[in-house]
This record gives structure tokens, sequence and C-alpha cells, in this order.
């Protein structure tokens, strides 16, 4: 286990005066604000060289930090080490026989992942594990801001729900192709294993039918895989749903953009007896027939997306659909070829009420993508990527569509524009 000193804990009964004392007296300055809900606390993050300061002040009578206070005073309340893979951290200890507070992992501040060693174990001292967020650099608040939950609008006769199934990390080379690192990283800074933070977020078209595009990666992946690709579910699509006041039994149709397992490892679960089963029991699931060829006739290229577990239990069910390109998926909803990505990737398009959306998938992962040669290093064919993007690009703008960035980690969706010659993204959601 390769642990490294994250922040100290500093428990304060007069916030303003303790960030004052900081500030004026050492030349500290408070870099983040952050309230836990879930543990009535709000936390002041202040950069100390490389770890940071965390001065907790409580928010209720209730709150741990306020017992804390009661008890003890002001001061040291604990010392956080960040790890890779917290999962594995706390199974490494437990194995030991060191005493845990948590033996499995809470959100934390920053969208981390934390849990805490019992002080006995550790001379007195209160000791946090933290799973930093994608996209967060060891001692240091996060620099891509994530944006969690459902967001909603109206859309002509539709409603369209931006769902989230968290979040995964990917090397930022490979996402941004031939692009200098130069360029990208002002747009989406790597972390110090050189991954930025991506998105997962599905999309809900509510009309006549309920009709879910995508589902995220799901919950059937290894541990070692989570740690590979740094995956942060503490959100994920079960509370996006909840969030968003629907069910799993309310889903109509479910639509694949592509095959991958980023996008459909939603689509399956494993029921009590382990069997992998479809998630969405009274849906119907659509995905496109030369896709389905690709993906059940894997190469060394493409193999490591492809994962059976993900498609194959919806055919052996019979609640899967194959059909082409242009084919109308429910009423208003059409599947488009873009190609590039894989050979039959698709677009989703919603038109409703004289107005275009589209979901993009892995055309445009991310609004940094805008650019025509910005094209991921993982597109199996970039050429037709481009040729897709220079055509869409200009109707996109023209038509005023709405384009959902799936990847994106802190935009559900926004409207192409163009200034003398320069694209730029207005969010919407």
């Amino acid at each position: 286990m390769k642990v490294r000193l994250d922040h100290i804990g500093i428990a304060v009964a007069d916030a303003a005066a303790a960030t004052a004392f900081y500030r004026e007296r050492l030349g500290l300055e408070v870099a983040h604000v952050e309230p836990v809900a879930s543990q009535q606390v709000r936390a002041h993050f202040i950069p100390a060289g490389e770890c940071l300061l965390e001065l907790l002040e409580a928010t209720a009578p209730s709150s741990p930090i306020a017992k804390f206070l009661d008890k003890r005073g002001p001061g040291l309340h604990h010392v956080a080490l960040a790890v890779d893979d917290i999962h594995g951290a706390l199974a490494e200890l437990k194995a030991a026989g060191v005493r845990l507070i948590d033996e499995t992992p809470r959100p934390g501040a920053e969208g981390a992942l934390v849990a805490f060693l019992h002080p006995s174990a550790a001379q007195g001292i209160l000791v946090e594990l933290k799973q930093p967020a994608v996209g967060a650099r060891a001692g240091h608040t996060p620099t891509v801001p994530l944006f969690r939950g459902p967001a909603r609008m109206a859309f002509g006769d539709v409603e369209l729900i931006s769902l989230s199934d968290g979040f995964f990390a990917l090397d930022g080379g490979a996402m941004f192709g031939v692009v200098p690192r130069t360029l990208w990283e002002k747009k989406l800074p790597p972390d110090d294993r050189h991954r930025i933070p991506l998105g997962m977020r599905p999309l809900v078209v509510r009309g006549e039918q309920t009709v879910l595009i995508d589902a995220g990666c799901g919950d059937k992946m290894d541990a070692k895989s989570a740690a590979i690709y740094g995956l942060d579910r503490t959100y994920h699509l079960t509370h996006a749903l909840a969030d968003a006041g629907l069910t799993v039994e309310d889903i109509d149709i479910v639509v694949a953009s592509h095959l991958h397992f980023d996008h459909i490892g939603g689509f399956t679960e494993r029921a009590a007896d382990g069997r992998l089963v479809p998630r969405f029991p009274k849906a119907r699931y659509l995905a496109h027939a030369g896709e389905w060829h690709d993906a059940t006739h894997p190469h060394e290229r493409n193999r490591a997306s492809y994962l059976p577990e993900n498609f194959m239990p919806l055919m052996e069910a019979g609640v899967l659909t194959l059909v082409d390109d242009g084919a109308e998926l429910a009423p208003g909803i059409h599947f488009r070829h873009s190609g590039g990505h894989t050979a039959h990737h698709q677009v989703v398009t919603i038109a409703s009420g004289g107005r275009t959306a589209v979901f993009a998938a892995d055309m445009y992962p991310t609004a940094a993508h805008l650019p025509d040669p910005w094209v991921m290093g993982y597109d199996l064919y970039p050429v037709d990527t481009l040729a897709f993007k220079r055509a869409f690009a200009r109707e996109a703008i023209a038509g005023e569509y709405l384009v959902f960035f799936e990847h994106d980690p802190s935009m559900a969706a926004g409207i192409l524009r163009e200034q003398d010659g320069r694209r730029s993204v207005e969010r919407i959601l």
C-alpha cells in the first residue's frame, strides 16, 4: 500500500477567527470551502506546501465536530493519508488486524471516498484514508468541478433528464489523440497519473414512452479495474434515477449508442443468485446490428471495450432488438450514423416542438472536443470522426441544436456557437 500525506484536519470553534489567523499571521489563504452535509460540517481548505490544512467547522450541535469541541476543545482532529485504492487498503488493514471505524468507504469532501482508522490503532491519532476524486491532485483541491446529480428541462413535447452514473478517468493523451498536452491540459487538467476526469451521463427522454440512452459502466467492475479507471460511483445511476423520480421499472426503451463498457455496463446486473440479468425489467433494448457484430467478433484493438457480460444476457433474455442506421427508436428519436469511434457508432437525435437535441456519445465525448481535429486516440477510424464533426458542427450551429456531452465531467449539455471563426459551447445544463 502506498500512502501520502493529503491534509491535516483541525477542529475550530470560530472559523472566521481561525481563517483570519492563518491569513494574516502565516500568509495562508483559504482556497476552497465545502459543506459536507452527511457529517454536518463545513471544511475550509488551506494549501500549505504539498498538503492542505482542513479547518473543520460544525454546522449543527449534533455534528461529530461539535461533540469533539465540547469534549476536547479546538485542535488537531485527524491526519489524512491519500491512497489510490481505498477498498484494497481497507481490506489489507483488516486482514492485518488493524481496528477500523469504517470497514467500507463513504463519501467525503471534494468528491473523495474516505474511511477512518480507530485512534487506538495509530497511537491515539484519528487517521483518515482518502481516495481522491478523479481530477484531484495529491494535496490539492480538485482542478475540475464534477457535476453530479440529474439535470432536467422541458424540450418541445418531451422532458430531457441528464443523469449520472459517476465518474472515471482515462489517459489524457489517449483522450485527445494527436493534440499536444500543452493545449488539452488547459481544458481538462490531468491527475498525477496523467488521467483526466470523465463523467458518465445517460439521458432520459420522457414523452409517449420513457427512453434511456446509455447507462454508464454499472456496478460489475472488479476492484483492480475500478482502481485503474479511477472509478468514482459514490453517486451513480440508481441515485440519479431516484432523484429524478424514476425507478428501473419506469424505463420502456433502453438505447445503446454503441456497446463499449462505459456506455452499457449498466444495462445488466447480477441477480441474487449470481446470474447476469437485464437491469431494466420492463424495457426493450435497442442496439445497432453492425455494432453487435463487431462486439461479438472483437479484435486486439477493441476487445477490452466490448465485455460480453454487458450485452450477451440481453440477447439470451430475448429483450434485445437490432436495428440499422437511421432507425426510429421511439417517436421523434432516431439513430444517426457517425462512425469514427467505432465503425457503427451512433449519435441519437431527439426532435420535438420544432427543436433538435443530439446525444453525441463519443463523437463529442466532452465539450473540450469541440474543435474538429480534437479526436480521441481511442477512435478506430479517426478520419471518419473528423469528417462527421466538420459537417455536424455547421449543422448544429445553424440549427441551434442542444448537444449532450456524455463524458464531460462538468457540463451535461449546451448549444454550439461560433463567432469570428471561434467555436464555443453555451452551457444549458
